[in-house]
């Protein structure tokens, strides 16, 4: 079985701010992790190498530092791995990516599976895995929390549902993206991060992708960020202070007025 992982790298959700000139994130001095999802995507691509034999690719799209992602992934247990970088990716919407993304996994065919975290913490779109596998002419099933048997020819899978879950049967190649309830992330071991440290990463530009200058970048973005902003306060805040019974009955004489 032969599984491609897309992961992201993306600024730690406890440092973001915005950038009220650009409007987008300012990353300049946060610290860049792995999106959450994609830690989940990655293991469950592992653990069906393991169960199954095969290969694991783990591929992100980003600039240089985001090689540190893609060792991560190896030390993690996955074979090899690819880094998509061109400054002329820069200013991609969700819709850029997917083209650059499949592009980019279309030259690791053949595979068997492609695997995504559900949405990213940084966009929350959830929208570059099925953008992903309608460009690569694939079917997917989304929001994965289960992977219940695998066989030469698919998977049967469980997807969460708002009043319950949904079981599958996915036949190869397809694309999942994946949940956070479908699997505890392991800690890479020191032979993996030996192996992580020594890997060769290969690198994709723009021209080596065969990607058309119209569909990437900010030339391929049909959607464009006009305006961030925190929102607006709504109604009046009261901050409780003094021990908990203390509290309690500061929030009693608060409410008292709106009970009578």
């Amino acid at each position: 079985m032969r599984i491609i992982v897309c992961v992201k790298q993306v600024p730690d959700t406890k440092d973001v701010r915005l950038d009220p000139e650009t409007n987008t994130l300012a990353r300049e001095g946060v610290e860049s992790i792995m999106n959450p999802y994609d830690q989940h995507a990655l293991e469950a691509a592992v653990a069906l190498k393991e169960a199954q034999g095969g290969e694991v690719v783990v591929l992100t799209m980003g600039p240089p530092q985001a090689e540190d992602v893609l060792r991560q992934a190896i030390a993690c247990g996955a074979d090899r791995a690819v880094l998509v970088s061109d400054r002329a990716f820069a200013g991609s919407d969700t819709w850029a990516t997917s083209y650059t993304l499949a592009k980019a996994v279309a030259r690791q065919a053949p595979y068997d599976l492609v695997i995504c975290g559900k949405q990213a913490i940084d966009g929350d779109t959830a929208q570059v895995g099925p953008g992903l596998a309608m460009r690569l002419n694939i079917p997917y099933a989304t929001c994965i929390q289960k992977i219940c048997s695998a066989a030469a020819d698919g998977l049967v899978v469980e997807r969460m549902m708002d009043d319950g879950y949904d079981v599958l049967s996915v036949g190869f190649p397809a694309l999942l993206t994946v949940v956070k309830d479908i699997n505890e992330p392991r800690v890479p071991s020191l032979k993996g991060k030996m192996k992580a440290k020594k890997a060769e990463i290969t690198v994709l530009r723009a021209a080596d992708i065969d990607a058309e200058p119209s569909s990437i970048g900010l030339a391929g973005s049909p959607t464009q960020v006009v305006k961030v902003f925190p929102p607006e306060p709504r109604g009046q805040r009261a901050v409780l202070t003094g021990t908990v019974d203390e509290q309690v009955a500061q929030l009693v004489d608060r409410l008292k007025p709106y009970l009578a």
